[in-house]
């Protein structure tokens, strides 16, 4: 065991919490009666605690075990901040088999931090007025109380919190009771958490914060089930709510459900919890399983480091994740809430149900939440938007694209602590680990496979668990063993690339490691997975069928079929494996034909101009209605190419923005500029893809006409002519071909949005500038007016701007001491490191980059710094090995 794990000496229970919270001084206070049982004889406990002010004259145990007084005073022998635990010391040891009580003091300043207990602030009569919210996942509920923080610890928790009478609290649970409250009501004899919490003397001089005077309140919570402390939640401010409400089809139980906002967002919020209402009951029936609480909220925030939290009975997010407004949101808004909500619905399931027992096995919870939660039930409440293909394009490719690096990890990845923790939460974890299970599903069948996951989770309700229980409910459901079929996937790294060879007779298929540089070694190549082929194929009478039950078990075999009719592996692109198809190709089909070719050119396999060559081949693609997913792939392997190839001589790179007019240019003439509601959801996305890659290659129809939309609003103030799906790119363009005074409207939109979906578009707008001075303005705008949460999107929008790109590195590291210090324990950082460098394609970048983190400690992005430094290795090997091959096959495209 890690020695960043706690000690096994005792076990906690129960938690008796109290917190009060100032929302003007900007502190909290906590006093924490804790349950434990002792499983070892002892004189010493650890427990977790970190940035909490420990009250040591507040310190004492109490035990019937104990042989003098049944309370004694404790002493604090030790905090390890780096570990982030403090131990104390007992007068008299405690007996295995006995229980006893803990009781802690402690305090803390509420700070914009986005993990812990922390504040953030809402636009309130022209001025902030501030709330607070947790953030525990991973490791962060240490940070608001002493606890046990280990995923396999569960216990009960009884909340009780003390604020200013004219706001909310919210926590896991219901209300039990509310009443005004001062310290003259708590009688002397008052042993709870409450009665210690009011004697505690605070050591941060605070003026009001004394409970003696008038204006505070007490809300008492229910008692939760068993949970892990990283789902506990609470929140308090000035919060209003919209509710519903579902029935339980497994018990006639109806419960509410609320969506928690400030007063200036909450309009927003109804499409959220019409989403919830939808869900809840399916995934009631799915599992066979009620949901156990007796209410759900959701609270949504200004400020918010991950995208949400499925936190049990309250779920958090940040704006985008949970705002819709049906006039200024666009349509991959809409998904982002609806794919948001059920995505931590299914973990009400998957995740606070039942539990992993360590960070190691993560992807138990976030593979199915993904799978679950943004493919099998909005395919069911969402048909018309296709979720399983939209899969391919976006979870599979990801994975995908991390996982073919050698700094990859296996999904079931140890941590020993909590910098590695915190690295797992990416696209292996979520994407891989989904893809994975998508294949499973497929290869016993969606049916079995959920009936699998039920019996999974009965057998293990309030408990923890490991990935072996899972392949034995599925087992047990399908009657073969799929921990056999499926380890491999999960313990090894990277994913095999298939050779098919046609015989006489069939098909001859061998396997080996993809890697994206196509150099894999000998010792790297040692890994022979168990690959469902999904293999289709089709007979006498023109019929296709897919066998789902055709394996590849060893390094290679041969497969029975006639290869005189069209055929296919990997039919509807199930795994992570890529294969030649032979044909009969439906929609996911035709992406994979798209995106593997580009995947195998980058690495060497083949000629990217024969990729090129296939895409135009597929610009004569017909069904309109079903076709934007091929168009997107398309668009996306282009900017891949444009991306890697931006400091190419201009004729080479003009070249390519005119092949991809030429592709694009027709369909916006095709599709026009105006959205109806008439029309199905994928021609208004293939039309805003139309648009925008027409604008981004230079078409100067298109640029003038978004332009001249711009320039009404700005004007006129009149929006009518900036549809939501187009707000992104015309923001866009205004900025990146207008000069200051375009730049200046954006920005006021940024700083007054009305909805995140334009909040978002004119962010990424801003750092579209071309202007040298502007780009300057931008850079220094992110050191003192922009978000924390939202420095990220300002990074990646720079990133993708080639004229900012080298100058938004440069700034990463003259600002990399305090970058590093304003993000300390955050998820965003890990995406700076990479925005900053990761599309650069120099070996010379490489180096660069290297020199400047060679005398830093990067154990907090380790992975993040590995990947972004192959990143741009990969990219340097295909440009090098492609220049040539890419400059002629686009000559006939050169003016």
């Amino acid at each position: 065991m890690s020695e960043y794990r706690l000690p096994t000496n005792v076990r906690p229970t129960h938690y008796d919490l109290t917190i009060q919270t100032d929302l003007e001084g900007l502190v909290f206070k906590g006093c924490g009666i804790i349950d434990l049982d002792v499983l070892e004889e002892t004189s010493d406990i650890t427990f977790n605690s970190s940035n909490l002010v420990l009250h040591e004259d507040s310190l004492s145990i109490t035990s019937d075990a104990l042989k003098t007084e049944h309370t004694q005073t404790v002493k604090l022998a030790n905090i390890d901040i780096a570990k982030e635990r403090a131990s104390l010391k007992l007068p008299t040891p405690l007996p295995k088999g006995s229980k006893a009580k803990l009781r802690i003091g402690y305090e803390a300043k509420l700070t914009g931090s986005m993990k812990g207990y922390y504040s953030s602030s809402a636009p309130h009569e022209g001025k902030p007025r501030n709330y607070t919210l947790t953030q525990f996942e991973p490791t962060a509920a240490r940070n608001a109380f002493p606890c046990w923080d280990e995923p396999a610890l569960k216990a009960t928790y009884s909340i009780t919190m003390i604020s200013r009478e004219d706001t909310v609290s919210l926590s896991n649970m219901p209300v039990v009771s509310e009443k005004p409250f001062v310290e003259a009501d708590v009688s002397e004899g008052d042993k709870g958490s409450v009665g210690k919490l009011v004697k505690m003397k605070m050591k941060t001089k605070v003026e009001g914060t004394t409970l003696n005077k008038k204006g505070w309140k007490i809300t008492t919570f229910e008692k939760t089930p068993v949970m892990s402390s990283y789902l506990v939640a609470f929140a308090n401010g000035h919060f209003e709510y919209l509710e519903s409400s579902y029935t339980s089809p497994l018990s006639g139980t109806t419960r509410p459900l609320r969506i928690y906002a400030t007063k200036d967002i909450i309009h927003q919020t109804q499409f959220a919890l019409d989403v919830k209402a939808k869900v809840i009951p399916l995934y009631e029936k799915m599992f066979d399983i009620e949901y156990p609480l007796p209410k759900l909220d959701t609270l949504v925030a200004h400020d918010f480091d991950a995208g949400a939290m499925e936190n049990w009975g309250l779920i958090t997010g940040r704006t985008s994740a949970f705002l819709f407004d049906e006039k200024t949101s666009d349509l991959l808004s809409k998904k982002r809430v609806a794919t948001s909500q059920t995505h931590e619905c299914a973990h009400m399931w998957f995740g606070d149900i039942v539990t992993m027992n360590w960070w190691t096995s993560l992807w138990l919870k976030e593979g199915f939440a993904t799978i679950v939660g943004e493919v099998i039930s909005i395919d069911q409440i969402f048909p018309e938007w296709r979720a399983h293909s939209e899969f391919t394009t976006d979870d599979l490719e990801r994975a995908l694209k991390l996982d073919a690096k050698r700094s990859s990890h296996p999904i079931d990845v140890d941590c020993p602590d909590a910098n590695q923790i915190n690295q797992i939460f990416d696209s292996l974890s979520y994407s891989k680990a989904a893809s994975v299970l998508r294949m499973l599903s497929e290869y016993v069948g969606q049916e079995t496979f959920l009936k699998g996951v039920s019996i999974y989770l009965k057998n293990h309700l309030y408990g923890n668990s490991d990935p072996q229980d899972l392949w034995n409910g599925i087992s047990q459901a399908a009657g073969v063993d799929v921990g056999k079929l499926i380890n491999d996937w999960l313990v090894k790294i990277g994913f095999p690339i298939l050779t098919v060879t046609e015989t006489s007779d069939g098909i001859h298929i061998r396997q080996d490691r993809f890697l994206s540089t196509g150099d894999a070694t000998d010792e790297e190549n040692q890994t022979v997975w168990q690959v469902p082929l999904a293999l289709l194929s089709t007979s006498s009478d023109g019929k296709t069928s897919t066998d789902h039950a055709a394996v590849l078990s060893g390094r290679e075999a041969d497969f029975k079929l006639d290869v005189g009719k069209p055929w296919k592996l990997n039919a509807g692109r199930l795994g992570e494996e890529a294969a030649r198809p032979g044909g009969a190709f439906g929609l996911e089909d035709r992406v994979e034909l798209v995106s593997d070719a580009m995947v195998l050119a980058r690495a060497g396999y083949g000629k990217t101009s024969a990729g090129l060559d296939l895409i135009s081949h597929l610009r004569g693609e017909n069904e309109l209605y079903c076709a934007d997913l091929v168009w997107k792939t398309i668009g996306s392997e282009l900017s891949a190419i444009a991306g890697v190839w931006w400091e190419q001589p201009k004729d080479v790179t003009d070249a390519l923005k005119a092949f991809r007019r030429y592709l694009f240019v027709p369909l916006v003439e095709k599709l026009g500029y105006e959205y109806k509601d008439t029309e199905s959801p994928d021609v208004h996305e293939l039309r805003t893809l139309a648009i925008t890659q027409s604008a981004v290659s230079q078409d100067e129809s298109v640029i003038r006409e978004l332009r001249a939309r711009f320039d009404h609003f700005r004007t006129t103030g009149d929006e009518s002519k900036i549809p939501a799906n187009l707000q992104r790119i015309i923001y866009r363009i205004a900025v990146q071909h207008g000069g200051r005074e375009e730049y200046q409207a954006i920005k006021k939109i940024v700083e007054n949005p009305n909805s995140p979906t334009s909040k978002l578009a004119a962010m990424t707008a801003m750092t579209h500038a071309q202007d040298k001075q502007l780009i300057e303005e931008t850079l220094a705008y992110i050191g003192t007016g922009v978000k924390d949460q939202d420095v990220r999107t300002y990074f990646s929008g720079l990133a993708s701007n080639h004229t900012a790109r080298r100058r938004a590195a440069e700034f990463f590291k003259q600002e990399y001491e305090k970058l590093a210090k304003r993000f300390e324990g955050n998820f965003s950082f890990l995406y700076l490191v990479q925005y900053a460098f990761d599309s650069f394609s120099t070996e010379k970048d490489a180096h660069e980059v290297e020199e400047f983190f060679k005398d830093k400690d990067v154990s907090r992005f380790s992975m993040a710094y590995a990947q972004t430094l192959e990143t741009i290795r990969a990219n340097a090997k295909w440009l090098d090995r492609s220049r040539n091959d890419v400059a002629d096959w686009l000559s006939k495209w050169q003016n």
